[in-house]
């Protein structure tokens, strides 16, 4: 299947519109996480309980008819649990792979930093190279494939923090607060009208209005996007400057240069557009390099963030006009 950009953009809004009946307040949110899908990258969204983060995943998966598997991550699950494990079946058959809830298309790692650090590394592969690696023989998985974690903030009690490695394997990391007191409002009365994804069971919590077919020919747009020189020394002028800045202590490697690239693009196309600017990169500038630095020690105890240290980068280096 081939798709105009024009044709991909309406898709994706279609989809946007969609959760957006269920997800009231972060159209933000769900812009980010759909542009990570077209960019075929992952996403880890955190926040409080609370705040409508499972819903969220739930919802994207709703609105495209593709598999969606889910793993509860707990502080006892082993890695086994998560990419799958050998059982022996019989004499003639001997050791058979039996594949995890990896095998999906959407999956969520919901709180993926309940679980220590071995079994979060059960999903590195799987996030970087799109396979799962069992007794030496590589199982590939679907073309599809992305992961939608949710976390609660470190700060919280029984969480084990996400090494950097798997950090870096994320495109986006989202931030999801509170709503505005009108979306509390409208989602107040959403569930006043019956609306309560608790008691669902099995049924969707909207219908989908993506095939499988539409999914990969709109990742397929991304990839005729065109992105100038300008723009792309643009990029490389932003990580280059959080290396250089003394607030942090770990800047963003080439690999986040790339993934800005790749965001930017995406966001391009949803947009409706087959070029990148400068507001492409600005506006997924926080979400693809906010868990990619180190904040300074200081800095930290004095409450900043590091999202003031990027919006200060941002401010200094010089957009292309």
């Amino acid at each position: 299947m081939t798709l105009t950009i024009e044709d991909g953009a309406t898709l994706v809004r279609r989809i946007r519109d969609q959760v957006a009946t269920r997800i009231i307040g972060q159209d933000n949110v769900i812009e980010d996480v759909l542009v990570a899908f077209l960019a075929r990258g992952h996403v880890l969204i955190e926040g409080v309980p609370g705040t409508a983060k499972t819903l969220l995943v739930r919802t994207v998966a709703d609105a495209m008819a593709v598999r969606f598997g889910r793993i509860q991550f707990t502080p006892d699950l082993m890695p086994a649990d998560v990419t799958g494990v050998a059982l022996y079946r019989d004499p003639a058959r001997g050791f058979e792979f039996q594949p995890g809830p990896v095998f999906t298309d959407l999956l969520l790692a919901d709180e993926i930093n309940r679980a220590p650090a071995k079994t979060q590394a059960a999903l590195l592969e799987a996030m970087g190279e799109r396979q799962v690696t069992a007794d030496g023989i590589a199982h590939p998985l679907n073309d599809l494939f992305m992961v939608l974690a949710t976390q609660n903030p470190v700060e919280h009690e029984g969480t084990f923090p996400l090494p950097e490695a798997q950090l870096d394997r994320f495109l986006l990391k989202i931030l999801i607060g509170y709503p505005a007191l009108d979306a509390e409002l409208a989602m107040l009365g959403l569930h006043e009208s019956g609306f309560d994804p608790e008691r669902g069971g099995g049924a969707r919590i909207v219908e989908p209005v993506l095939s499988v077919e539409e999914a990969r020919a709109c990742r397929q747009l991304v990839d005729s996007v065109h992105v100038a020189a300008e723009v792309r020394e643009y990029i490389a002028s932003i990580t280059r400057t959080t290396r250089q800045d003394s607030a942090l202590v770990l800047g963003a490697s080439p690999r986040a240069s790339v993934a800005l690239q790749r965001a930017a693009r995406a966001g391009a196309v949803l947009q409706g557009r087959d070029f990148v600017t400068p507001d492409d990169v600005k506006a997924r500038a926080l979400a693809v390099l906010r868990h990619r630095v180190v904040l300074a020690p200081e800095l930290e105890v004095e409450g900043r963030s590091a999202d003031d240290i990027l919006t200060g980068i941002l401010s200094r280096v010089v957009a292309p006009t």
